[in-house]
């Protein structure tokens, strides 16, 4: 049967990305972590250069501690090396290391040894990158051994304020102070009462992700910091230039669109800056939430819960961003409809100017008509002259010729014939250019509406 079925598979047309769209679930199992243990975990923010440089990284641990080295880079890979096991993942704008040391506990402060106390000298040191987060989860068996109190608790985190959580209904309990301490680290410390190593590890993955996710949520913050009172400063400016627009109708167009345009520029530019780390933030800020509704905590008596805690400092910290990211967006457009409200006075301006100019130059044509009519009238005066002077030359040589007839006589006849004829002549070649400028007009009209609607456009 099995085979028949590989038989029908075979002849159907697959998905290039089929087989890749069911490993992409599989790629980054929970892991599964015995307690006691000793966890260190990095995240890293790199650039596609550092990534390719962490797995060469990477492969050079394999060689200092004797193991074959992996030649293919994935997005999570995993090894284990004798009582050390190292988790490195791939994320979109940083990259994280977990050091697992499975190695025996010594008792004492659990902080003592951590998942970096078993690696190679100086290897650590050369990892490429810039630290974003940093910290110890210190893992003990509270089947075995039993948990301490608050009180004995609080000097392991150098009596810094103490947060407790009770997760997965009580089933362990978790210890931080969300603080950086003397070694650099921050630190979480879990006793397992009833968890098996699969459950232990899952809980371990999102105390992790917690973490992480916490800090890279916070980056935006400063930024927001940073523009938020920028913006105040064009939101005051903005409002200015619309009240100057709605009370004063002689108010510098030109020069309000040159600062508004100037404000739409910083605008963009702020945008371009923040966009991407907002909704960065949002996203990391929505992962938080789901984890630590994953958790499932309880309330240890006296402290703080993760998730009272991180409600509490967190979620208005993406607000600020998420506020200030909405104001960026608001802003923008407010400033395009003032624009659109300045480009449409100045083109109300600019239309009036035109037919002023237009009517100036209705006038001025007007004039030149009747002074091209008063030209006409002269010229006909004078061409006629000229003519007639022409047609008594004519006369006196055909009188000399020997032809009988009163030259003043037929003088004073060609006068009048001569007049009609020039200005029949006139009339029609002024008929003539009157018919060619109707037959171009109606061109002209339509070129001008073209080149409107392209402005408008």
């Amino acid at each position: 049967m099995e085979s028949v079925m590989k038989d029908v598979v075979g002849h159907l047309e697959l998905h290039p990305l089929r087989d890749s769209l069911y490993d992409e679930l599989h790629s980054r199992p929970f892991q599964v972590i015995p307690s006691p243990a000793r966890v260190t975990h990095l995240a890293l923010q790199v650039n596609e250069e550092q990534k390719k440089e962490q797995f060469l990284h990477l492969q050079r641990l394999h060689e200092l501690l004797g193991y074959e080295v992996p030649e293919y880079e994935t997005h999570c890979y995993e090894q284990t090396f004798g009582q050390l096991r190292i988790r490195w993942e791939k994320h979109l704008e940083f990259t994280s290391y977990t050091f697992i040391n499975l190695a025996p506990s010594q008792g004492g402060n659990p902080f003592d040894e951590a998942g970096i106390s078993v690696l190679p000298a100086g290897w650590l040191e050369q990892m490429p990158g810039t630290v974003i987060a940093a910290f110890h989860v210190a893992i003990e068996d509270a089947r075995e051994h039993p948990e301490p109190g608050p009180e004995g608790v609080k000097p392991w985190f150098e009596n810094l304020r103490l947060i407790g959580s009770s997760p997965q209904n009580g089933d362990a309990r978790v210890w931080t102070t969300f603080r950086l301490h003397s070694d650099g680290f921050g630190r979480l410390l879990v006793y397992n009462k009833r968890m098996s190593d699969s459950q232990l590890g899952r809980l371990v993955q999102r105390l992790v992700e917690i973490e992480t996710y916490r800090l890279m949520t916070l980056l935006a913050l400063p930024e927001a910091r940073r523009i938020s009172p920028m913006l105040g400063d064009m939101d005051a400016q903005l409002a200015q230039i619309t009240h100057l627009l709605a009370e004063n109708g002689e108010a510098d167009e030109s020069g309000l669109l040159a600062e508004l345009t100037q404000m739409a520029a910083r605008i963009e530019a702020f945008r371009a800056q923040t966009t991407f780390r907002f909704a960065a933030t949002r996203a990391y800020g929505d992962l938080i939430m789901s984890r630590i509704d994953e958790l499932k905590e309880d309330e240890v008596s006296g402290h703080l819960t993760i998730n009272e805690f991180l409600s509490r400092r967190l979620l208005p910290a993406v607000r600020t961003c998420s506020g200030v990211g909405e104001r960026l967006e608001d802003l923008s457009r407010r400033v395009d409809r003032a624009s659109d409200m300045m480009r449409t006075r100045v083109e109300m301006a600019i239309q009036q100017q035109n037919r002023e100019l237009l009517s100036s130059m209705d006038r001025r044509s007007k004039i030149q008509l009747m002074m091209q009519h008063t030209v006409e009238g002269l010229s006909v005066a004078a061409i006629s002259y000229y003519l007639v002077g022409l047609v008594k030359y004519l006369l006196e040589a055909l009188y000399g010729a020997g032809v009988p007839f009163d030259k003043s006589i037929v003088t004073g006849i060609m006068v009048p014939i001569v007049l009609l004829v020039v200005w029949m002549a006139t009339r029609r070649i002024h008929h003539h250019f009157h018919t060619l400028a109707k037959k171009e007009l109606p061109e002209v009209e339509a070129e001008t509406k073209r080149n409107e609607r392209r402005k408008r456009d």
